[in-house]
């Protein structure tokens, strides 16, 4: 009677829903970690610059420091004359201001000197003489030079939360003398398979009926790619007591929870019945409105989400690197996920849809043209044969041939 009451409650959702409102709340806590191995961690709190950056004026080109108003008019035609009094040494402090008529030399990157406020390309000038200089072409105020505060003024913030941290945001943190940063711990996402046909990766013989783990591998790769850290939580066979007991025993140092159910509708219903039992709010959904991945369940337990995947491989990979892969990057502090590879293309031939239901398609893609690739659920060659993926929107019914299509490229 419990069982079925519990399932009366089960709502299937769009993709689109889930996305938007599935957001659980749990978040990782935070750690402080060198800056050689910060890339790609999730700052936990924004940096700001303890100083001006870079920290002093500099010249952008090799030239010669001068005042602007000093070139005003010239042109090749009519050149203007100036002294050269000096010059500046890279990583050296100016011992030479500039004064009216005269100019400095500078390298690129080299301090710009006191009365100076414009540096002219040497490209534009000329020696005509030992110590003197002509300048054909005239320089506004600025022009040539990097301002002590243009990177960032002293108290701005240079990195903010919840971005993953790129190469040139490590770049960025150098510069500020920043050596360390607080970020959040990588999620711990357990991973389970299920089925009785099911057996571990590294089986040599097959029996009859059994079929290896292809799906536990895979996930545990998007879920790195998504920022986490994956564990395996084994194999349980279609029994919803040892599920049950093993999931509870994850719950505690998990914080994500990732099943790959079977595809009977009775075993998904076990794992459902299973899941509902482990604590407060429970279900969220028992259903998505997408092809492959329909039989997907998303519940938050005890504080814990929780993504149950169909038990066909290919459904399960697609359906977690659209829904699942979010929400382990949502709990890591990611809440500006990195924009995934991707390229327009035109479909080679028509392709139907239902309306009210999302359609993932794998594509190849040759020669700005993508050409889909079918094949039933259970197959993983598929995926392995495709460059990468096209959606067909829940509102289409389907796409024509020679259509401008945005596919989502593979890394």
């Amino acid at each position: 009677m419990a069982d079925t009451a519990a399932r009366e409650f089960f709502t299937t959702r769009t993709v689109a829903e889930a996305l938007a409102a599935f957001r659980p709340g749990r978040r990782t806590r935070t750690e402080s970690v060198p800056l050689h191995l910060a890339l790609r961690r999730v700052p936990g709190e924004p940096v700001t610059a303890p100083h001006p950056l870079p920290g002093f004026p500099r010249s952008t080109v090799d030239g010669y420091a001068v005042r602007a108003a000093d070139t005003y008019g010239v042109s090749e035609g009519l050149p203007g004359y100036l002294d050269v009094t000096g010059a500046v040494s890279m990583g050296a402090e100016p011992q030479t201001a500039v004064t009216p008529g005269r100019a400095i030399a500078m390298p690129t990157g080299g301090v710009i000197p006191p009365g100076a406020d414009a540096v002219v390309m040497i490209e534009y000038t000329a020696e005509v003489m030992p110590g003197t200089i002509e300048v054909v072409r005239p320089v506004a105020p600025g022009e040539g030079i990097v301002r002590a505060d243009e990177d960032a003024g002293a108290g701005d913030e240079i990195i903010g939360r919840g971005r993953p941290l790129r190469p040139q945001d490590l770049g960025m943190l150098a510069a500020a003398g920043v050596t360390s940063v607080t970020v959040h711990a990588k999620p711990v996402v357990t991973i389970f398979s299920t089925g009785d046909e099911v057996v571990p990766a590294g089986t040599p013989a097959l029996k009859p009926g059994q079929v290896r783990d292809a799906t536990a591998a895979a996930l545990a790769a998007l879920v790195a790619d998504a920022g986490g850290e994956p564990v395996f939580g084994g194999i349980m066979p279609d029994d919803p007591g040892p599920l049950e007991k093993a999931l509870r025993a994850a719950l505690p140092a998990s914080d994500v929870i990732v099943i790959s159910a079977g595809s009977s509708v009775g075993t998904r219903d076990e794992t459902a019945n299973a899941v509902a039992r482990l604590g407060e709010p429970g279900i969220w959904c028992h259903g998505l409105a997408i092809k492959p991945g329909k039989p997907t369940l998303l519940a938050e337990c005890a504080g814990v989400p929780v993504i149950g995947l169909p038990g066909n491989p290919r459904s399960a990979l697609v359906v977690f690197r659209m829904v699942g892969a979010p929400v382990v990057r949502l709990v890591g502090g990611c809440t500006v996920p990195p924009p995934e590879p991707s390229t327009r293309a035109r479909l080679s031939r028509d392709l139907a849809s239902a309306t009210g239901r999302l359609d993932v398609v794998q594509v190849r893609v040759s020669d700005g043209v993508a050409v889909p690739v079918f094949g039933v659920s259970a197959l993983l060659s598929v995926l392995t044969t495709a460059d990468g993926y096209i959606v067909i929107p829940a509102e289409a019914t389907g796409l024509d041939a020679g259509s401008e299509v945005n596919v989502v490229l593979y890394a």
